[in-house]
C-alpha cells in the first residue's frame, strides 16, 4: 500500500511539474469561478443547475451544481439532461434554413403551400402568412388558452403522489393518453373547424406588421418542415444537427434519450413536479445536457464567424440577419440586455445591447444562452427549479454575471 501511494504521489508531482503556467492559471481561475457560483447555490434558490462558457474553439468551462434528484441525492452534472424550454426554438430556425438549402422550402413561401389544412388570419383572410413571418414572430398567430391547457402531458408510469398537476394556474399536466399528433394539435388550434380554435388566437393586424412572440407559430414552422421534407421534425434535426455536432445525449422525447440521466424538475426547492412532455415539442421540449448544448453554442458562434459546419455561410448570414425594425414593436424591453425580443433573426434573438441568443422558461425550467458577437464568447445556464421570487431572479442573474466576470480570463 505504501509503495502504491508513493508511486501515485510521484505521478502527481510529475504532472504538476510538466503542466504549463497557463494551464495552472486556468485551473485556478476555474476553481475561483466554481467557488463563487457555489456560494450562490448555497442560498438555496435552486436544486440543481449547470453552466458553461464557450468560444469558437470549444468549451472553456462547464460545471454542474446541486442535485438532479434531491431525494436520492443524485448530483446535477455536466452530463445531466433535462428539457431547456424555448432555447429549443433556435433549433427550428437552423432546421428551416437546412430545409431551404435542400430546396424543400423557401422562407418567403406562404405557409398554406405546405399545409394539409388552411390557416389564415380571420381579420385579414386574403393576406398570406409566410414561413419567414412564423420565424420572426410576425405571423399574427398567438397562443390561445388551449395551448397552455392541452399541450403538456405526463410521462406514463410515474408515481404522481404529492405532485401538482396544474402549474401557475394555467399549465395543466394532462394524462398520457390525451396526446394527439402534432398536425392534429395545430389543426385543432388554427383552423375554423378546430375544437380549440378561437378568433382571439390571431392579432387584429396584417401578417408581417407586428411582433408577437408565439409558441404556436414556432410549432407550425416545425410542422411545415415535416410536410416539406417528409421527415418527422425530431428525426430531421437528429440527422442534420445533432449527429454532425455529436450531441449524442440529446433529443426531443423521452424515448430519444437515456432517461436515467434525466433531472427531476421542481416548482420550488421543496416541491417536485411530475415528468412531463409537450405535444408542441419543437417550441420548447428539447432535452439536452450542458455538455451537448456547449457544442451547439460553439457551432452558433462559428456560424456567426462564417465558419459553421451544419449550414452554409449564406444560410448563417440569413439566420443572423436582423429581420425587423422599430415599427414592428409596440414596446421594446431595454431593462434586460438578455431579453431576446429587441430584434430577431430566424428564431434567434438579439438583446438591445447586441448579445445574440435565447432564453427559456417552462414548469421547473429556466434557461439562458447568449454570446457576445464582439468577443465571440458565449455563456449557458440551465436550472431545474422555477424562479418564483426576486431572490430567485437575483440568484439566477448572479450566476450569469459570474460567468461574464470570468469568461475573458479563461
Amino acid at each position: 500500500m505504501v509503495k502504491i501511494i508513493a508511486i501515485g504521489f510521484l505521478l502527481g508531482a510529475s504532472v504538476a511539474c510538466t503542466s504549463s503556467p497557463q494551464t495552472q492559471a486556468n485551473a485556478r481561475i476555474k476553481d475561483s469561478l466554481t467557488n463563487e457560483i457555489n456560494g450562490i447555490y448555497q442560498q438555496g434558490q435552486f436544486n440543481g443547475f449547470a453552466v458553461a462558457i464557450v468560444n469558437a474553439n470549444g468549451t472553456l468551462y462547464q460545471q454542474g451544481f446541486g442535485f438532479a434528484d434531491v431525494k436520492a441525492a443524485r448530483p446535477y452534472t455536466q452530463n445531466t439532461i433535462q428539457n431547456i424550454a424555448s432555447i429549443s426554438k433556435t433549433f427550428v430556425g437552423i432546421a428551416l434554413l437546412k430545409a431551404q438549402e435542400m430546396g424543400k422550402l423557401q422562407l418567403d413561401d406562404p405557409i398554406n403551400k405546405y399545409l394539409p389544412f388552411k390557416v389564415e388570419n380571420p381579420y385579414y383572410p386574403t393576406a398570406a402568412i409566410t414561413i419567414r413571418q412564423l420565424a420572426t414572430h410576425t405571423s399574427t398567430i398567438v397562443d390561445n388558452e388551449f395551448y397552455f391547457s392541452k399541450d403538456y402531458y405526463l410521462k406514463p408510469n410515474q408515481d404522481l403522489t404529492g405532485l401538482k398537476l396544474v402549474f401557475d394556474d394555467t399549465q395543466v399536466f394532462n394524462p398520457y393518453d390525451s396526446i394527439v399528433p402534432l398536425g392534429t394539435f395545430l389543426q385543432h388550434m388554427l383552423t375554423t373547424t378546430g375544437k380549440w380554435y378561437k378568433k382571439e388566437g390571431f392579432l387584429q393586424k396584417q401578417p408581417g406588421e407586428q411582433y408577437e412572440y408565439s409558441n404556436t407559430a414556432t410549432t407550425l414552422a416545425a410542422y411545415i418542415i415535416e410536410q416539406a421534407t417528409g421527415i418527422p421534425f425530431n428525426q430531421f434535426t437528429a440527422t442534420y444537427i445533432l449527429k454532425p455536432l455529436q450531441m449524442d445525449a440529446s433529443g426531443w422525447r423521452f424515448e430519444d434519450v437515456d432517461f436515467s440521466n434525466y433531472s427531476h424538475l421542481y416548482e420550488n426547492p421543496k416541491a417536485e413536479l411530475p415528468f412531463y412532455s409537450m405535444i408542441s415539442y419543437p417550441d420548447g421540449n428539447f432535452i439536452t445536457s450542458i455538455h451537448d448544448l456547449s457544442k451547439y453554442l460553439t457551432e452558433l458562434i462559428k456560424g456567426y464567424e462564417g465558419n459553421g459546419t451544419i449550414l452554409t455561410k449564406e444560410s448563417y448570414s440569413e439566420f443572423y440577419k436582423q429581420q425587423l425594425n422599430s415599427r414592428h414593436f409596440i414596446e421594446r424591453n431595454e431593462s434586460n440586455p438578455y431579453n431576446e425580443s429587441f430584434n430577431v433573426g430566424i428564431f434567434i434573438g438579439f438583446g438591445y445591447t447586441g448579445y445574440i441568443g435565447h432564453t427559456g422558461g417552462d414548469p421547473g425550467v429556466c434557461s439562458i444562452m447568449f454570446f457576445d458577437p464582439v468577443t465571440k464568447t458565449g455563456r449557458l445556464l440551465v436550472i431545474n427549479t422555477s424562479i418564483n421570487n426576486k431572490a430567485g431572479n437575483d440568484a439566477f442573474y448572479g450566476i450569469w454575471n459570474k460567468l461574464e466576470k470570468y469568461q475573458s480570463r479563461l
